[in-house]
């Protein structure tokens, strides 16, 4: 998907402030954002943003930390058809020291592998069971936090504690087989 060269973008994205609405727009001249402009999402965003759900899909690309999350939940709860983008929190560390992470210091090749590997909620797949995802060594030991991690980038889901991770596995419909397959193959 060549998205720089794209004069107007079908979707809105939701970002969360004024800087990743700069940063994506220096890349992707065409595309629309929606600022939630920090991590208490007013109602009147809330409102515009299920408005424009009806008449066009709209993206969630927060922040790969907790803030990103909370906001990334709050719009989900209000619009459960949004797609997702994440970039990792390596992608998304800051040049300079004291800089908190995020979408607006992401490069150019993060931002569209982000925007092109696009994920749903799948209320129709089969979730994998909290022993399944324990047994891959997902959820605890010395070594889950860094192969959450690993497998996140692998699948393009972000990052998430054991939790929030088993939860995003199963939202996105991610099938036992397919994990096995990813933490195999980043082992």
């Amino acid at each position: 998907m060549e998205l720089q060269n794209k004069k107007r973008f079908d979707e809105v994205v939701i970002v969360e402030g004024r800087d990743d609405t700069k940063r994506l727009k220096q890349y992707f001249p065409g595309i629309e954002t929606i600022e939630t402009n920090g991590s208490e999402v007013s109602q009147q965003t809330i409102t515009t943003i299920v408005n424009i759900a009806k008449k066009r899909d709209v993206i969630i690309f927060t922040d790969p930390d907790f803030n990103g999350e909370r906001i990334r939940k709050i719009i989900l709860k209000a619009v459960p058809t949004a797609k997702q983008a994440f970039i990792t929190r390596k992608e998304g560390e800051p040049t300079k020291r004291g800089n908190s992470l995020g979408v607006e210091h992401a490069s150019k090749a993060a931002l569209q592998r982000a925007l092109s590997d696009l994920h749903e909620v799948d209320i129709t797949a089969n979730a994998i069971s909290i022993q399944q995802y324990d047994e891959l060594g997902l959820g605890m030991g010395d070594n889950a936090r860094k192969l959450r991690e690993k497998v996140g980038i692998a699948l393009g889901v972000g990052y998430g504690n054991a939790k929030q991770f088993y939860k995003r596995l199963a939202m996105f419909g991610i099938s036992y087989n397919k994990l096995k397959e990813v933490v195999k193959h980043v082992k």
